[in-house]
């Protein structure tokens, strides 16, 4: 008898643990189908919602709502917005696809695009931050801002993104999951408004076993049934950035200011892109410009090709770097020369700008990217390209260390790496020009180091080379020769070099020793191939009419203009 109860006690106990067992998996089930630890979380702040992506618990300051105008704290607008914002002076300085903009903390007064304007807004500073209007700023940064004060949720929409919405067919309940049993976190009626969340990488919709993303008018987000749902509209597509077609293939026509710009009449096989020297900079930030109308025909020349024309942008006549350093110190004076750019621009019609500034300090480092990071958005506004000329990383500091390639890599259409000059005509050594093995090494370190991407990169090459004279060991002079007019004398020793893709040359006359890496067909050749190796974004040519005009096949047939 007792053994039977001890059975029976035995059973009933493994009964109760099987049931708790089963049970705790219920729960365990029913938290994994809809876990809503994100949302409780959040329950008691003003939730934000960018491109249909809940980024409140990213926030580093809570959202503060005044007068009718949603505030931001100046790190979550850097944060989400724009990464270059920075406070100079008394501005705070902030820059958009389109849009330069320094806003005063001090006259209230806005400077958007080169035109001041007065505030209708202030900004906030409270424990020692600053919070900024940001629904003040959707013509800045071209997106749309809806408060929903019932669910205390804001959301903000890119004007440039796709956007695609669809109505309800019935009435539906808005799931945290697509799942039936998931927790229900918005309803919607039969003929409601719901957009349709977005895959950003593949521009698609989010969905899951019959199920699609959606956000409710009230600015929720959640799942319902893709059955029921009806006449999907996109309203916008996602907007690209005008990009060229194939390969760049720029070549430089290089002239003083005190020369016009050449009469061109034929095509040029296997290039799209031009760049006259119009416009040298001058100590008080204008321009001198030598456009006229030798450059008008020039301009005509081009449009008749179909060349973009970019026209070059130098410091080189002013060969003043204190002068160059006081044009990028301050906001101001980068506005003054980045408006008489623009006009100079317009005015001519042209397509982009290639931006030359060489030989500066290296504490100008910052300030010149700052340059070019409010440049940009004002020539994308006018639709032209911004091209700007790097040298090889890990150099001097006025003639490598003064640039930030990754940031300029990043706001810039183009960089273009000066793949020359490896061996400068001051050195006390010979050596070749541009060796293609060490413009691969400086390709690797722009992709690498300086987080470049490839299809940024121009790679420029030379048509041009030196003839080296030794004389007891020691290099006595670095004579600059064009490509087209390199000869090798018959008694000269030739070699081709395989490290550097280029034949070399050494002879003697008068106790003088005679060296030259050659640049000509071959080396240029093997140069292209790297551009198409790294898939770059094209190449560039130092500069027009030192060639043999053998090259432009060549060109042609690697970049495939």
């Amino acid at each position: 008898m007792k053994l039977k109860i001890q059975k029976k006690r035995i059973l009933h106990s493994i009964k109760r643990t099987s049931i708790s067992l089963f049970l705790l998996w219920v729960v365990a089930m029913l938290i994994n189908i809809a876990p809503n630890y994100e949302k409780d979380y959040l329950a008691d702040k003003t939730n934000l919602i960018i491109n249909n992506n809940n980024i409140t618990s990213s926030l580093r300051s809570d959202i503060i709502i005044k007068d009718k105008n949603i505030y931001l704290s100046f790190d979550d607008v850097k944060n989400f917005f724009d990464e270059y914002l920075i406070i100079e002076g008394n501005n705070i300085i902030t820059t958009s696809n389109t849009k330069t903009a320094a806003i005063s903390l001090t006259d209230n007064r806005i400077f958007e695009n080169g035109v001041y304007r007065n505030l209708q807004y202030e900004i906030l500073k409270t424990d020692n931050k600053y919070y900024i209007p940001i629904n003040k700023f959707e013509s800045i940064y071209n997106f749309e801002v809806n408060y929903n004060k019932q669910k205390n949720i804001i959301t903000i929409d890119s004007l440039n993104r796709k956007y695609v919405t669809a109505l309800a067919s019935k009435n539906l309940k808005v799931k945290y999951k697509p799942t039936t049993f998931s927790k229900t976190m918005d309803k919607v009626n039969r003929g409601d408004t719901l957009v349709i969340v977005q895959d950003t990488e593949k521009s698609t919709d989010v969905k899951s076993n019959g199920w699609v993303k959606v956000r409710t008018s009230k600015g929720v987000i959640g799942y319902v049934k893709e059955k029921n749902i009806i006449n999907r509209t996109t309203v916008r597509e996602n907007l690209e950035k005008e990009k060229m077609n194939g390969k760049v293939s720029i070549v430089w026509d290089y002239y003083n200011q005190y020369n016009l710009a050449p009469t061109r009449t034929e095509s040029i096989k296997g290039i799209n892109v031009v760049a006259p020297s119009f416009f040298e900079l001058k100590a008080d930030g204008s321009l001198a410009v030598n456009v006229g109308n030798s450059g008008n025909n020039y301009i005509n020349w081009a449009k008749q090709n179909n060349y973009e024309v970019w026209p070059v942008l130098s410091n080189s006549s002013l060969n003043n770097l204190d002068a160059v350093s006081k044009i990028l110190s301050t906001f101001e004076t980068r506005a003054n020369l980045i408006d008489n750019i623009i006009n100079e621009l317009v005015k001519i019609n042209v397509d982009g700008i290639h931006v030359d500034f060489e030989d500066m300090n290296k504490s100008d480092k910052d300030n010149y990217s700052r340059f070019i990071i409010e440049l940009a958005p004002r020539l994308r506004e006018i639709g032209m390209k911004l091209s700007v000329l790097l040298t090889a990383p890990d150099g001097s500091d006025t003639w490598s260390l003064c640039y930030d390639r990754n940031t300029i890599g990043k706001v810039a259409d183009y960089v273009v790496f000066m793949g020359y000059d490896q061996t400068v005509g001051s050195s006390k050594t010979a050596g070749t020009v541009s060796g293609a093995d060490w413009v691969e090494l400086n390709i690797n370190k722009f992709l690498g180091q300086e987080g470049v991407s490839k299809d940024k990169i121009i790679l420029a090459m030379p048509f041009y080379t030196r003839l080296w004279s030794e004389q007891d060991g020691k290099v006595i002079n670095g004579k600059v020769v064009n490509m087209k007019d390199v000869t090798i004398p018959e008694d000269a020793e030739k070699k081709w070099d395989n490290n550097l893709k280029q034949n070399y040359i050494q002879y003697k006359r008068d106790n003088i020793t005679y060296k030259m890496w050659i640049e000509d067909e071959n080396s240029i050749s093997y140069k292209l191939d790297l551009v198409n190796k790294y898939n770059l974004a094209g190449a560039g040519f130092w500069e027009k009419d030192r060639e043999k005009e053998i090259i432009w096949d060549i060109v042609a047939q690697k970049l495939g203009n």
